[in-house]
């Protein structure tokens, strides 16, 4: 058989395994479509969060719990341990989120489009929130939404802090996110922070994306009393 054949027959197959053309129908059974959309129980929030904080971890995230009221200061503690005198916040993080960060002095830095690799490289970090977190693989979602801006806002600053709410941003697995995500918008997929390795293995973090990923779970409003 020669090349030219060879092509015109895996074209062919494509085609009739798509849309049923090529003289015939799709050769060989029909896929198998009874797997398990997730591994996880979906009607406990608590343990999806728990997950969530688990495999965050394992991918070395920092992840930190706190309500609603206690979000603002978080946010600053984390920037001032980081020794941050500015913060790119996206115009859709509420200005409560930063407000302990700028009375302390921290500066918010606006996020326009035209802003350069140059200029976000000088700030010190990032804080957004995000489309969705999927819990059995650790993984943040973001699409540019207001709270999250350009994809290069959170990819070339060196400290990210991601605000994930409990719980309704949390699904189990992939196949619960996918319907969940427009997939007009540009999605950034997250899984801890940016890292490569060479071929001995040895970790170097920070090579494509932030050096420090911390993520925040927020729980809602502090309890009363």
């Amino acid at each position: 058989m020669t090349g030219a054949d060879s092509r015109s027959v895996v074209l062919a197959r494509i085609r009739r395994a798509l849309h049923g053309e090529g003289g015939g129908p799709p050769e060989g059974p029909a896929p198998a479509r009874d797997y398990l959309p997730a591994h996880t129980a979906e009607d406990d929030p608590a343990a999806l969060a728990d997950l969530l904080a688990e495999n965050l971890a394992d991918y070395r995230a920092l992840v930190h719990r706190c309500t609603a009221d206690g979000l603002p200061g978080l946010v600053a503690r984390l920037l001032t341990a980081r020794g941050a005198r500015t913060v790119l916040a996206p115009p859709g993080v509420p200005g409560d989120w930063l407000a302990a960060a700028t009375a302390a002095g921290i500066t918010r830095v606006p996020a326009p489009g035209a802003l350069t690799a140059r200029e976000l490289d000088a700030v010190d970090s990032v804080l957004t929130g995000c489309a969705l977190a999927i819990a059995e693989t650790g993984t943040l979602v973001l699409d540019g939404s207001p709270d999250q801006g350009l994809r290069r806002f959170t990819l070339v600053p060196d400290h990210h802090i991601c605000v994930v709410r409990l719980p309704e941003q949390v699904v189990a697995s992939v196949p619960r996110a996918l319907p969940r995500l427009d997939p007009a918008r540009p999605q950034t997929w997250i899984s801890g922070p940016s890292a490569t390795s060479d071929i001995e293995l040895d970790r170097v973090e920070g090579v494509h994306g932030p050096r420090t990923l911390e993520v925040v779970l927020l729980g809602g409003a502090a309890p009363p009393g």
